[in-house]
């Protein structure tokens, strides 16, 4: 069946095998490959009643199956692994195939990869996706970069295997030039961080403020996805927190350590923040969060610090804590996906990008992880305002934290005064009261900086920068070169 393939997958774990299943149930013909041809076999005889799959040995055998122009999406971990790939597979293409990344990546080595392949000839597509090994099968939201020409051959395919909105669109746009497909769904993967933070301290506080049980929470989490709140994790909370443990009975969340692991794609977020220079506090705090989660020796070490003593709530107080924090988790959760999309903004601008943040709203309105029902409402904001600068400066939004922050005020201080960590909604919070500040403590900050290493200042009443002679006389002098 040489040339007959239109799009082929190689590497076959359980991504990638669901990925080419979606594509042969949507009736694509697939080339599959993967390092171990017993796995390729499996493949296809387990799942080739869903479609069309064409078994690959080696290299060779899986590029002559493919129709040209050759589309081949590697499904392989990200690094070193993702380089052997390419270059097993490049000497084998022609000007105009296209290499598809669908791993999560870090997007400067995507941006490295395209420039080199775009000397051979090649596109190279760097594409984030977004929804488990359950959104592989069923249709994924899917993110992909590179060169604009690639889409045009390659965009149908992902059409047809891509999660559909609730209006019908298909969850799958070109976001930009080399690596803004992978830039975006790093950023995605930050605010998923960001909210399953929030999520697990609203979880918390419920259970050590309000005294719920872990079945009452369910139920309240259950009434929440009923709301504004609906989303894929919202959701699946609700679901962990009902399950009992089999073995013991007890609920299943406490027989969890609590440890949460990361795969780094959280880090990277921060790290590129840091670069750019833009505040994300919010996706920060939650990889911090699971950093100091999985260091069991210095928690440990802390176990016997003071703390307040705890203090039963009535039914009444209770119940109405618990809409307070209904509150302070949407409001907390607003301010995590504006710090996401001002992240974007500001790494589109970087790079050159282009990225259309109205066009990454309509990508996770399905299939990704934070599907949630307010992102269509996010992508009405920026397609009102393309230029909207955060999204509290919307006016429906900003009313809404309006009318959220004195209940989302009370929760934080609530959590202090019990003891319960909640770094999430303080940083939200925290985001929030600076970005509404009319002045900041910057400017002391400023002050002292130009007194211990001369760094100079600027003024509010007129213009240049400055620098006062603190060891002299104190007077003020421009900065050379200054206006």
């Amino acid at each position: 069946m040489s040339g007959t393939a239109q799009i082929g997958v190689t590497g076959l774990a359980v991504m990638g095998r669901n990925l080419a299943r979606n594509f042969a149930r949507n009736g694509l013909t697939v080339a599959v490959h993967n390092r171990s041809f017993a796995r390729t076999e499996a493949l296809a005889g387990e799942f080739g009643h869903e479609g069309t799959f064409v078994p690959a040995r080696d290299a060779r055998e899986f590029t002559a199956a493919l129709e040209r122009p050759r589309r081949l999406v590697v499904m392989v971990k990200a690094g070193d692994p993702t380089d052997a790939v390419i270059e097993e597979f490049a000497p084998l293409l022609d000007p105009g195939d296209v290499i598809i990344d669908g791993g999560n990546a870090h997007f400067a080595d995507t941006r490295r990869r395209e420039r080199e392949l775009r000397a051979r000839g090649v596109h190279f597509v760097g594409a984030g996706i977004s929804g488990g090994e359950e959104g592989a099968l069923h249709g994924p939201s899917i993110m992909p970069g590179g060169p604009a020409a690639s889409y045009a051959s390659l965009g149908p395919l992902l059409e047809r295997i891509a999660a559909r909105a609730p209006d019908g669109t298909p969850c799958v746009a070109h976001i930009g030039p080399d690596g803004a497909g992978h830039f975006v769904k790093m950023v995605h993967n930050g605010i998923e961080y960001a909210d399953m933070q929030l999520i697990a301290e609203a979880y918390h506080l419920l259970r050590e403020v309000a005294g719920y049980s872990p079945a009452r929470i369910a139920e309240t989490f259950r009434e929440w996805n009923a709301g504004r709140l609906h989303s894929y994790l919202i959701g699946i909370t609700a679901e962990v927190l009902a399950h009992r443990d089999a073995a013991t009975g007890r609920p299943f969340v406490d027989v969890v350590a609590d440890r949460a692991e990361q795969k780094g794609t959280g880090r990277w977020t921060v790290q590129s923040a840091l670069g750019l220079g833009v505040p994300v506090p919010g996706i920060a705090e939650a990889v911090f969060a699971r950093s100091l989660s999985g260091h069991a020796g210095l928690r440990e070490a802390s176990r016997g610090l003071p703390g307040p003593a705890a203090v039963p709530m009535e039914a009444g107080q209770a119940a109405r804590f618990a809409q307070r924090v209904e509150q302070a988790l949407y409001a907390s959760k607003i301010v995590s996906y504006a710090q996401g999309f001002h992240q974007i903004r500001a790494g589109s601008e970087a790079y050159g990008w282009g990225v259309d943040l109205a066009v990454v709203a309509s990508l996770w309105r399905a299939g990704c992880i934070i599907r949630a029902a307010f992102l269509d409402r996010i992508r009405g904001a920026y397609t009102a305002d393309p230029d909207l600068e955060s999204l509290p400066a919307d006016r429906g939004f900003a009313e809404e934290l309006g009318v959220a922050q004195d209940d989302w005020r009370t929760v934080v201080a609530a959590a202090a005064r019990r003891g319960v960590p909640a770094p999430g909604f303080a940083a939200a919070l925290a985001h929030y009261d600076a970005l509404r500040a009319p002045r900041l403590p910057a400017a002391l900050t400023q002050a002292q900086r130009d007194f211990f290493g001369a760094h100079t200042y600027r003024r509010t009443d007129r213009e240049g920068s400055f620098h006062t002679l603190w060891g002299g006389d104190r007077s003020e002098i421009p900065e050379r070169g200054a206006g």
